[in-house]
């Protein structure tokens, strides 16, 4: 029996989706043999590349000054690829910093930094603030010479999520969307750059989606072939085997969430299950959101028990009833429901009626 996945990655896949997967599997359709067999150099693959392009493209209404990338390394490569690529000697960019991972970005791209010649600067940081909140717009100081402002859209540790993009002063943004993509509309307009690791909201763990403005891409002679935008950007991704069932997926998985509404859908379904948590949260003196109201994620929804003894209790008997992942992140604590679009709202329902329950049974 399935049971309900509030894993915060890998996570819950679209239910639809792998039962296509399972009828697929032993033979795609058209190839006579399963898609993980298939070369990356076929005309069968090539078609299921430009499938999930064309998905995501059509799904986030992706302008053609954009190209789509299927990388490898997860977001966290892309914390040193940025900065290899986009930084030369006597440039810099600035980078907003509200949780974890905005800081292990940051970190990467000092080392980047160093190695080109360039700088790096935290423009504003929440860190004194216990990375609950995204920095106030009277605390964000953009250098208007900076490359590109990196900042992480949803801070999936903490459960913080931007809730509209800041301003920068009309400096590019690069962006760490991986635990956010697919669930609202971009202004293209505002961006270089946007990456995510599938394993969120896209599809399995293994495929990085990059999606970057085309003339940005210029050949980087010193770094090695594989870290080099211009190299996947001239092959198409398949300069080297890729990963073809990764991408597989996220081509089903984007033509799924288009059958389903697109991403209008997917943002009224992300705001109404997280507003069910929410509103129990804090209509209970047993629950605290760990995030401040301004900026509460609608994809991870962190919060602490008011007996702190209580929360491996909580995390066990969850797990017995039917919920798994709901343990925080070690840095954090508490519990965290991490509710991706492929999280039903009936099981958000469920979780809150065992939240309601077990806090009449030991509060």
């Amino acid at each position: 029996m399935r049971i309900h996945n509030f894993n915060a990655g890998p996570a819950a896949l679209p239910l639809p989706v792998l039962q296509q997967v399972q009828r697929e599997l032993l033979e795609l359709p058209g190839a006579g043999m399963s898609v993980m067999e298939l070369s990356h150099r076929s005309v069968e693959f090539e078609a299921v590349l430009a499938r999930a392009q064309a998905g995501l493209r059509a799904l986030m209404n992706i302008p053609d000054e954009f190209a789509i990338l299927f990388l490898q390394g997860g977001a966290s490569l892309q914390f040193s690829m940025a900065p290899m690529n986009f930084l030369g000697r006597g440039e810099s960019a600035d980078y907003l910093i509200h949780g974890s991972w905005g800081q292990k970005a940051f970190k990467e791209a000092q080392k980047e930094a160093q190695n080109n010649g360039a700088a790096v600067r935290v423009a504003a940081t929440t860190q004194n603030a216990q990375f609950r909140r995204v920095p106030h717009a009277d605390e964000i100081e953009i250098d208007p010479r900076a490359k590109y402002v990196h900042l992480t859209t949803n801070e999936t540790i903490e459960g913080v999520q931007w809730p509209a993009l800041p301003d920068t002063n009309g400096v590019p943004i690069i962006a760490d969307m991986s635990s956010d993509i697919l669930s609202y509309p971009l202004d293209w307009s505002r961006f270089a750059m946007i990456y995510a690791g599938a394993q969120k909201n896209i599809g399995p763990s293994g495929v990085t989606v990059v999606v970057v403005r085309r003339d940005w891409v210029q050949k980087q002679p010193r770094l090695a072939t594989m870290l080099d935008y211009a190299t996947h950007l001239k092959d198409n991704s398949l300069f080297n085997t890729p990963n073809t069932f990764g991408i597989y997926m996220v081509a089903l998985v984007c033509e799924y969430l288009q059958s389903e509404g697109g991403i209008e859908g997917a943002q009224t379904r992300a705001r109404e299950k997280s507003e069910l948590l929410y509103s129990l949260i804090d209509s209970s003196a047993f629950y605290s959101g760990f995030a401040e109201k301004g900026a509460r994620s609608q994809m991870n929804v962190t919060f602490q028990l008011e007996n702190p003894e209580l929360e491996a209790r909580f995390v066990r008997e969850s797990l017995e009833s039917g919920f798994s992942g709901l343990q925080g992140h070690r840095s954090v604590g508490g519990i965290r429901a991490s509710i991706y679009n492929a999280v039903e709202t009936n099981s958000v329902k469920s979780l809150v009626n065992f939240m309601k329950e077990f806090a009449q049974l030991v509060g």
